[in-house]
């Protein structure tokens, strides 16, 4: 109950953080979008107004105002009067001849020689200029071999691109944490017929496996009084052949639902070298038996957080599959090792596998998915629900599985964090 309780819980959390995660995406890309519009169009319009007060030598035009772009907001004359610039007229030899700065009170005619003189050692005609600590843009047009240079303070224009921002950042921060609480709320009842879906398929599980396991007992007494009576024939070697094969798959079922039913591991330092060392001594007289070669190496000393018991299950699942998949008098390796300059212990197990190329090991991991049983020996085929339970147990273990196939062999790869480096 308690493992259920923490799955549940694991579950929920899980669900309000990819849900937070989503709208944080949205939110972001929503108010993102919005600041480089409201910024672009900041902008455009420093560009307009630079335009058309350069073409009118640093003058408000005396006529109507119209631009070229008609989609873009149109100006009127007292509209002009809202933005802070000056106006410097330069003769061909580079001298400041007149300022004018009655748009503008903060800067001084000498200010405004001082950032003239910055501005033609640049030799840039358009472009921004930072002078004690104030933004100014500015546009130079040539007329009769002179200058006109016009600064308009961008102060102003970028506070409310900036408090638009603020204000767009503000409005995110808090739609998130009140859909966050209310999510929380009602995470539990949103995700419940899912958890009890699950739960119900556990229990039928369960049921199924206790209800199945009493006539599998009794065909199997029944079996044995017929080899007693009659001796044994194909027949009874059939029949205790499945018999043996279903009661293997009602166990698998079973270890796979307590598995996920029960409470986290207690993960502790094990020594994989050595648990790896007795789980490749079990599987070496079955795999020589079935005329197959088995090259098994195993660096000393290597120690993961890991719980011992799950360790050697997990071990004995991979052997067993690949023992199952590999082609007769094919090979099996087994390596544990550290690759130099990391921090994981990766394990190993290949077989040979010459009909590989088409399989999509994507799938390994799937429940109830199988490949070919032509490579199983018929009675060896599995029920695709070893590997699925080799997922879950590298997951409780913090770990990495993955399947690949290369030169002919089909390898699984688990890696685990190193303790100790």
């Amino acid at each position: 109950m308690l493992g259920g309780q923490g799955m549940i819980q694991r579950f929920r959390y899980k669900f309000i953080a990819i849900s937070t995660a989503a709208l944080l995406f949205v939110i972001l890309t929503i108010v993102g979008s919005i600041c480089t519009l409201t910024y672009y169009q900041s902008h455009q319009e420093i560009e307009r107004v630079l335009t058309i007060l350069v073409n009118n030598d640093g003058q408000i035009p005396r006529k109507g105002i119209r631009t070229t772009d008609n989609s873009q907001p149109q100006f009127s004359r007292e509209g002009l009067h809202q933005y802070r610039y000056f106006a410097v007229l330069v003769n061909n030899k580079n001298q400041v001849t007149e300022v004018q700065d009655d748009h503008i009170a903060t800067v001084t005619p000498q200010d405004a020689r001082a950032m003239t003189d910055r501005l033609i050692r640049r030799k840039v005609h358009s472009g921004q200029l930072l002078y004690q600590g104030v933004n100014y843009a500015y546009k130079i047009r040539n007329k009769d071999g002179e200058k006109v240079i016009v600064f308009l303070d961008e102060s102003l224009l970028m506070a409310r691109t900036r408090s638009l921002m603020h204000t767009g950042l503000i409005l995110g921060v808090i739609v998130l944490v009140l859909y966050t609480i209310v999510l929380t709320l009602y995470s539990r009842r949103a995700i419940r017929p899912i958890i009890e879906a699950e739960q119900r398929q556990k229990e039928f599980i369960t049921n199924a496996s206790h209800e199945l396991k009493t006539p599998l007992t009794v065909i199997s007494a029944n079996n044995e009084m017929q080899e007693i009576i009659n001796g044994e024939n194909e027949w009874t070697t059939s029949t205790k052949q499945q018999v043996t094969r279903l009661t293997k798959l009602i166990n698998n079922l079973v270890s796979l639902a307590r598995m996920q039913e029960r409470p986290t591991l207690t993960m502790v330092p094990v020594n994989v070298s050595q648990i790896a060392g007795d789980v490749a001594s079990s599987f070496k007289s079955v795999i020589s038996t079935e005329q197959k070669q088995f090259n098994v190496q195993i660096d000393e000393g290597l120690v993961a957080n890991a719980d011992e018991n799950t360790l050697r299950e997990l071990l004995n699942i991979l052997l067993d599959n690949a023992n199952k998949y590999c082609d007769p008098q094919g090979e099996i390796d087994f390596t544990v090792a550290s690759p130099n300059h990391s921090k994981n212990i990766v394990i190993t197990i290949a077989n040979s596998y010459k009909d590989g190329k088409s399989l999509d090991v994507k799938k390994f991991f799937n429940r109830f998915y199988r490949v070919d049983e032509s490579h199983t020996q018929g009675k060896k085929a599995g029920f695709g629900i070893g590997l699925s339970m080799a997922q879950y147990i590298v997951k409780q273990f913090k770990g990495k599985i993955t399947a690949k196939y290369t030169n002919g062999k089909l390898a699984f790869i688990v890696t685990l964090k190193e303790v100790g480096k």
